[in-house]
């Protein structure tokens, strides 16, 4: 039997068809992708996924020549409602794929141990969502992987090990979990970010098992314990640090107070011991609130816009510098209350700036002006006598 030639136009526009089309196996694991996740109520993101046209005309669907290379599923913009469902195993099928995200919604489940099946993934971020179980070790087979960011969901567990090992990662995100345990060694030089707040980890960390190259650091919200001081003095590049909510201890070394931090909590821990900036601090905001820090109260802190003193044991009178700063706007926020401070010069008929706050109250003196003050900082104006007396004795 004898076939007509195709006509140039047909011919050409096969040729179209057949390059734009996918490799078969992205085909399938696009449509199993795709069955297991529904469009939440409002939400229209897979109108466009009709597998009688080339899947690369897909929303969230990029591709490199046949082979998907980007997934992003969910409407990106602001107030999405996202996609419900779970992720289908066959996702680990996208052997070309760098990059997936998928937008806050209610994705339910585990994540695919199939996932570390895509060797060339490098960015993984599925927030927002309902995921549980456990992190997959498997991950940790992604050796080119750079940002991992599973926050806000339901995980539990420990933070795989393997994870620590990834030579490449620059963004750990895991914050707003369930997660437990220690954290793991880093391995990786180029880790700038990590974020594990709000999570159950439990343990000392070892003055190694965090990179010196950090700019970011957050554990607030945990009940990590032991002393940090080893650790701290290694991340000299450190731009924000939160260990807020922990069970700390021991003291901290004045060379953090160098360091090119804009942002610096440390507060409702068990960090004691003297304060001692080595030149003038430049931090925005210092929170060492609920420790047992004591001794004199360093004049170096006076340049910090926002300083919170408060429920410690700072003794003796609050440097004039203070004061000065205080009524010439340079400090907004001024809490030194329940502390055993003496005294502290200021005229009782001192203009304080309305755009600055100060509390004194709870302290071993009768604060010489009257400020409000926060409302869990109690009525009491002065510490007992029978405190204050103890404390010097």
């Amino acid at each position: 039997m004898r076939f007509a030639p195709l006509s140039l136009f047909s011919f050409l526009l096969l040729l179209l068809f057949t390059e734009a089309m996918i490799n078969p196996v992205d085909f399938l694991a696009l449509q199993a992708i795709r069955k297991s996740l529904d469009d939440s109520p409002g939400s229209n993101f897979f109108s466009s996924w009709d597998f009688t046209a080339d899947p690369c005309s897909f929303a969230g669907v990029y591709c490199d020549g046949d082979n998907v290379t980007a997934l992003n599923l969910g409407d990106p913009r602001a107030g999405s409602p996202g996609l419900s469902g779970r992720i289908d195993p066959a996702i680990g099928n996208l052997y070309a794929l760098t990059e997936l995200t998928i937008v806050p919604g209610r994705i339910m489940g585990s994540l695919p141990d199939t996932i570390s099946h895509s060797k060339n993934l490098r960015f993984l971020a599925i927030t927002r969502n309902f995921l549980s179980g456990e992190i997959p070790a498997s991950l940790g087979e992604l050796r080119g992987l750079r940002t991992l960011d599973l926050s806000y969901n339901q995980l539990t567990g420990s933070i795989p090990p393997s994870i620590g090992s990834l030579p490449d990662l620059s963004n750990l995100i895991l914050c707003h979990n369930h997660l437990n345990g220690s954290l793991p060694r880093f391995l990786s030089q180029t880790l700038t970010r990590i974020d594990l707040k709000r999570n159950n980890l439990t343990g000392l960390i070892s003055p190694t098992s965090l990179p010196p190259s950090l700019q970011y650091l957050s554990l607030a919200w945990n009940q990590l314990t032991g002393p940090v001081n080893q650790v701290l003095i290694r991340l000299n590049q450190l731009s924000y640090l939160d260990l807020s909510l922990n069970r700390f201890n021991g003291a901290i070394p004045g060379q953090i107070f160098g360091f090119p931090i804009t942002n610096l909590q440390l507060q409702r821990n068990f960090f004691y011991g003297v304060v001692k900036p080595a030149n003038q601090v430049t931090i925005a905001t210092v929170d060492l609130s609920f420790n047992r820090f004591s001794g004199e109260i360093s004049p170096l802190l006076s340049s910090v816009q926002n300083l919170y003193l408060n429920n410690n044991r700072f003794t003796g009178q609050v440097p004039v510098t203070f004061v000065d700063r205080l009524l010439a706007s340079g400090i907004q926020t001024l809490y030194l209350q329940h502390n055993f401070l003496t005294g502290i010069q200021i005229s009782p008929a001192a203009d304080i700036p309305v755009s600055s706050s100060l509390c004194l109250q709870y302290n071993c003196m009768v604060p010489p002006v009257q400020t409000p003050c926060p409302v869990k900082a109690g009525p009491q104006k002065t510490r007992p006598s029978t405190q204050c007396n103890e404390w010097r004795g």
